[in-house]
C-alpha cells in the first residue's frame, strides 16, 4: 500500500500464528498446541474469555477486559462495550441510536467515541485495544512472538465491517492473514472436514451478531453453499429488550443504563438454569423472558430459511445443525433451532470457544507447510456487489453467495455523445435502487475518446480475495485507458491516520505500558478496598480492637498511594501486603460461614 508503514519484515520468521475470535461480547484467542487447537488464557486468572470492554482513564490509560467491566459502574461513558457493531458503521447508521451509554464525537461521519482524558475513539481504535490484550496474552503463553493472526468475523459482515477489522488487527501490530467467516470457522472447531461427508446448518448467535451458514462437505472440499445473518442482532438485544420491561418510559441517564444492561444479561444468564429471578426489584420469569425475545429469535428465522431457499435446500435435508455463541445458551433459542431445523443442534464444544478453536486451526494450516493441503476452504460472499446505472438503478456484478476469491467482469456504454469521462459508483446490498443500498467507493475513469452515445466501451472488473475484501478496475475498451481502487469505506479510517496510530503506539509504548500496568494496580486496589471495607462492616466483630485498627490503617494507605502514587510497582507491593495481613481475618470469616451452616444439620 502506497506510503504505509511497513511493521513486518518479510525476511524475518513471524513468531507463532494464532486464531482470534473477535466477539462483541467476550473475545478469545487459541493456538495449536501438540498439534491440538487450545483456547489460551485470556487474564491471569486463567480466564479464557476477556470480555470485549475497554476503559480510557482521565490520564490517558487504557484497561481491558474484566478490569474494565469493574469500572463500568462508576464511568460509563468512558468505558466502551459492544463497539464490534459499531465496526464500519457512520453516525448516520441507526445502529448509533440503540439504547446505550455512549457519547459520540459530533462533526464526522465516521462513529467517534467521547471519552475523558483524550481525544475521541473510533471503533476500530477500540477493537485494537482489545486485540494488542490478546496479542500480549498469547505472547505470554508462547513466551515469544505473535504477530500473525487469522481473525473471525460474521458471515454477514459487509465489506467496509470487513475493512475496519483488518485495520484493528493491524493497529493491534498483527498480520492479518485471513478474515475468516465464523461459522466457517465453528465447522473446522468441530472438524467437519476430516472423513465427514453431507450439508450441515451453523447456527451463530452471539453478542451481537447472527449468521446462518449452509455448508456442503465433499471429500476435503469445504464450500460454503450459502450464509444469511443480521450484524445488529445478538444477545446485547435480548438485554436491551429486558431493560425497557423494566424501565418502561422512564428517561434513563448513562448510568441508570449502564447498570441496567448488566443486571439485564445477568438475570438473563440466571435464566438458563433458574424459573425466576429477580431484576430492579421486579420478577423476570423464564416465560416473561421469552414473550420479550421472541420476535428477535424469530427474525433469525426468517435468515434461515432465506439461507436454506438460496442452497436449494430443504430443512430436513441437513445432515446436523451446530450451534455457535453465547446466545444460543438461553433454552427458548435452543428449542427455536431445533422446531425449525427438525433435529436436536450439536452443542458438545463450548460455543463461546468453538470460533476461536477453528481459527487456530485456519491460522496453523496457513502457516504449517506440512498441512497446507489439508482442506480446501471455498467461502463465499454475503451480499451482492454491483455498480450503479442510469436512473439510480444497481446492476449486481457479483451477486450474494458467490464462491470467493472470485472476479467478474461487465461492459458497459457511454450515455451521451461526446461523453469523455465515467463515474463508477460501487454498492452493496440486494435492493433494487441506489439509495436503498450501501455505498463503498466512488471513483472517475477519463480518457474515454469522443464518441456517439453507446459507442464508448468500458469493463469494469470486480475482484474478491478470500477475505471478502474488494477491488475494481475500470478500462476503456478501444484506448486501454484505466483505473484501478481497492475499496475502502468512505467512513473508515485513512491509511494516513491509521499509520499515525500506529506511529503514535511505537513512539508512546513505554509510557501506555506503564500507565497501563499503573491503572490495573489501581482497579486491583479499588477492588480489595471495596472487599475489605464490606467485610469489615459485615464481620468486624471477630477482629479484636487492635487487629481492626491495624487493618483500617493499612487500608488508608493503600487508598492514599492509590490516589497519588505513579509506580505500580509499589502499589502492586501494597496490595499484597494488605492481602496477607487479611488472611486470618479471612479465615475467621470462612469458619463462622461452616459453623452457621451446619447449625441443626445431624451428622
Amino acid at each position: 500500500m502506497k506510503g504505509f508503514l511497513q511493521i513486518h519484515d518479510p525476511l524475518k520468521p513471524k513468531g507463532h500464528a494464532v486464531g482470534i475470535d473477535l466477539g462483541t461480547t467476550n473475545s478469545l484467542v487459541a493456538g495449536v498446541v501438540h498439534g491440538k487447537p487450545v483456547c489460551l488464557e485470556a487474564d491471569e486468572n486463567g480466564a479464557r474469555l476477556l470480555p470485549s470492554v475497554v476503559h480510557y482513564g482521565r490520564d490517558g490509560g487504557v484497561v481491558v477486559g474484566s478490569r474494565a467491566v469493574a469500572l463500568m459502574p462508576s464511568h460509563p461513558t468512558d468505558t466502551l462495550k459492544s463497539v464490534k457493531r459499531f465496526m464500519g458503521k457512520s453516525l448516520g447508521d441507526a445502529e448509533t441510536q440503540k439504547l446505550g451509554a455512549y457519547r459520540f464525537a459530533e462533526g464526522t461521519g465516521i462513529v467517534r467515541f467521547q471519552v475523558s482524558g483524550g481525544q475521541p475513539v473510533t471503533p476500530i481504535e477500540v477493537s485494537g485495544e482489545i486485540l494488542r490484550a490478546l496479542k500480549r496474552r498469547a505472547e505470554s503463553h508462547f513466551a515469544g512472538k505473535v504477530e500473525q493472526a487469522v481473525i473471525t468475523v460474521p458471515a454477514y459482515f459487509d465489506d467496509a465491517q470487513r475493512q475496519a477489522t483488518k485495520d484493528a488487527g493491524r493497529l493491534a501490530g498483527l498480520e492479518v492473514l485471513r478474515l475468516l467467516n465464523e461459522p466457517t470457522a465453528a465447522a473446522l472447531a468441530y472438524g467437519l472436514d476430516k472423513g465427514s461427508q453431507g450439508r450441515f446448518a451453523v447456527y451463530d448467535l452471539g453478542g451481537g451478531t447472527f449468521d446462518i451458514s449452509i455448508l456442503e462437505l465433499t471429500d476435503g472440499v469445504f464450500q460454503v453453499k450459502s450464509v444469511g445473518g443480521d450484524s445488529a442482532l445478538g444477545g446485547d438485544d435480548f438485554d436491551r429488550a429486558i431493560v425497557k420491561w423494566v424501565a418502561g418510559d422512564k428517561p434513563l441517564s448513562p448510568s441508570e443504563i449502564s447498570n441496567l444492561l448488566q443486571a439485564a444479561r445477568a438475570a438473563k444468564e440466571a435464566l438458563t438454569t433458574a424459573s425466576e429471578t429477580t431484576l430492579a426489584g421486579q420478577q423476570l420469569t423464564r416465560e416473561k423472558l421469552d414473550e420479550l425475545i421472541a420476535p428477535l429469535i424469530e427474525k433469525t428465522g426468517v435468515a434461515c430459511r432465506r439461507a436454506l431457499k438460496d442452497a436449494g435446500l430443504k430443512a430436513h435435508e441437513l445432515d446436523g445443525v451446530v450451534l455457535v455463541g453465547g446466545s444460543t445458551r438461553v433454552p427458548a433459542v435452543r428449542r427455536f433451532v431445533q422446531q425449525l431445523f427438525g433435529k436436536e443442534p450439536l452443542a458438545d464444544i463450548d460455543p463461546d470457544q468453538v470460533v476461536a478453536l477453528g481459527a487456530a486451526v485456519q491460522a496453523d494450516l496457513l502457516t504449517n507447510s506440512e498441512r497446507q493441503d489439508e482442506v480446501l476452504l471455498l467461502d463465499v460472499i454475503p451480499l451482492s456487489l454491483g455498480l450503479e446505472t442510469m436512473g439510480g438503478v444497481v446492476e449486481k456484478v457479483i451477486p450474494r453467495n458467490s464462491t470467493i476469491p472470485m472476479a467478474a467482469a461487465q461492459v458497459f456504454t457511454t450515455f451521451q455523445d461526446g461523453q469523455n469521462a465515467m463515474d463508477v459508483h460501487v454498492l452493496q446490498g440486494e435492493r433494487e435502487l441506489v439509495e436503498d443500498c450501501r455505498s463503498l467507493a466512488r471513483f472517475r475513469l477519463t480518457g474515454i475518446p469522443a464518441m456517439p452515445a453507446g459507442m464508448g466501451r468500458v469493463e469494469v472488473k470486480f475482484s474478491v480475495d478470500a477475505d471478502g475484501i474488494l477491488s475494481v478496475a475500470a478500462k476503456e475498451q478501444s484506448t486501454g485507458a484505466e483505473q484501478h481502487i481497492t475499496v475502502k469505506p468512505t467512513h473508515g479510517l485513512t491509511d494516513e491516520e491509521i499509520e499515525q496510530m500506529l506511529l503514535d503506539s511505537i513512539d508512546h509504548a513505554e509510557d501506555d505500558m506503564q500507565k497501563r500496568l499503573l491503572r490495573e494496580q489501581q482497579v486491583e486496589a479499588q477492588r480489595i478496598l471495596i472487599d475489605a471495607k464490606k467485610q469489615l462492616a459485615e464481620n468486624g466483630d471477630l477482629l479484636e480492637p487492635t487487629e481492626r485498627a491495624t487493618m483500617q490503617s493499612s487500608m488508608h494507605a493503600l487508598e492514599q498511594l492509590a490516589a497519588a502514587t505513579a509506580d505500580h510497582h509499589a502499589l502492586k507491593e501494597a496490595i499484597h501486603a494488605l492481602d496477607e495481613q487479611s488472611k486470618p481475618f479471612v479465615e475467621k470469616i470462612m469458619n463462622r460461614a461452616i459453623s452457621r451452616a451446619v447449625v441443626g444439620q445431624k451428622v
